[in-house]
């Protein structure tokens, strides 16, 4: 008898992971809120403002992190244009912000304001609504991700190509952002967040939620995404990414598989987008630049591909690792970034998390 699919969701992860996840969740949920809010701040324990909006921040890069490895990792699709979606989702939930921010309900926008605008555009329509921006931060990279990967599957592009066009796409969404006229700030992009459900998104209270939501979506989307590439269709699209030919001799399709999978990733990337906004309080067409969305590949590639933990250990160690070097040696980061790269491509083809498993098995071969 197959089991229901709750119990299937649960069955995925071992008693070892759900441990793991309920630490986590424990330190995220419990530990950092005390930390924080009942620890004084001269205190070595106290845990500031600025670290809380850290942690977060790179908690959603490793929800992208996670993603990109859905895709890179078990379908073999490399894209390099992610940080679209991820901006998509930025910007969805940046127009309900700045609508928030507004002194009057029918307020325009500050920069709309500035620029002359006498009404809001159509799309901009219903963006005072929590639900409705709810949806779109769901629909509109799903949308986006479904018309050109439904396009570039069934053309069967692959490979190198395919990560070309991916970058070039992300490149020309950030030149349209960038213009004044289609009104989303331009170069700057959308700021200055003051409320959200009526809640100020720079109180301590609002940050530590923003930071527990981040925190149980991390969680939530590794048990899900564990779920799906242990199933049946992780299985066939596994398979398809060693050998998509014979996939097709033997009677599959995987034009769907791919496309499921990438339209999975890119509402992932804008859930994530949609998080980051608020904490971080800024978004613009920077987070659309090709540049990023390399540097995703990196996180994916320097944790390790087709782990799902992977990723999120390159994302932490990544970003951990850039917020130190641009603070103490500004003008090195990006020779890091490149040689972090080279070092692992040629030397940890399998990541942190595979070295970590040749560790071990060397450890219990000397046992």
């Amino acid at each position: 008898m197959r089991k229901p699919l709750t119990l299937r969701v649960l069955s995925s992860l071992d008693s070892k992971g759900w441990l793991a996840l309920g630490i986590f969740l424990a330190l995220a949920l419990i530990l950092v809120p005390v930390l924080n809010l009942a620890v004084p701040e001269d205190s070595a324990f106290h845990m500031s403002a600025y670290a809380i909006t850290l942690i977060g921040k790179i908690m959603c890069y490793a929800l992208v992190a996670v993603a990109m490895d859905l895709i890179w990792g078990y379908g073999g699709i490399l894209s390099l244009g992610h940080g679209l979606f991820f901006a998509l989702g930025g910007y969805a939930f940046g127009m309900y912000l700045m609508r928030q921010a507004g002194s009057d309900a029918g307020a325009l926008p500050a920069f709309m304001i500035f620029l002359d605008w006498k009404e809001l555009p159509w799309f901009w329509l219903g963006s005072d609504s929590f639900v409705w921006v709810i949806l779109l931060v769901v629909v509109v990279p799903a949308l986006v991700a479904f018309v050109f990967g439904y396009f570039a599957f069934r053309s069967r592009i692959k490979g190198v190509y395919f990560s070309i066009i991916t970058q070039a796409l992300t490149y020309a969404a950030m030149l349209l952002f960038f213009r004044n006229e289609t009104g989303f700030g331009g170069n700057n992009g959308f700021t200055d967040f003051r409320l959200v459900l009526e809640h100020s998104v720079t109180s301590p209270q609002t940050r530590l939620v923003l930071f527990g939501l981040t925190a149980v979506m991390l969680a939530a989307t590794l048990v899900f995404s564990r779920w799906l590439v242990t199933s049946k269709f992780g299985r066939v699209l596994t398979a398809i990414r060693d050998s998509e030919s014979r996939m097709m001799f033997i009677g599959y399709n995987p034009l769907w598989y791919k496309l499921f999978i990438w339209v999975v990733s890119a509402v992932l990337c804008g859930i994530a987008g949609a998080l980051y906004v608020p904490q971080v309080g800024i978004i613009n067409p920077s987070e659309m630049s090709p540049a990023n969305s390399i540097e995703i590949a990196i996180w994916v590639a320097v944790g390790g591909r087709a782990t799902l933990i992977g990723p999120v250990i390159g994302a932490f160690v990544v970003n951990l690792a850039k917020s130190w070097f641009t603070v103490s040696f500004p003008e090195y980061w990006l020779f890091f970034l490149g040689l972090l790269f080279i070092v692992v491509t040629l030397m940890l083809p399998q990541g942190l998390v595979g070295l970590w498993k040749k560790l071990m098995l060397k450890k219990g071969a000397a046992a």
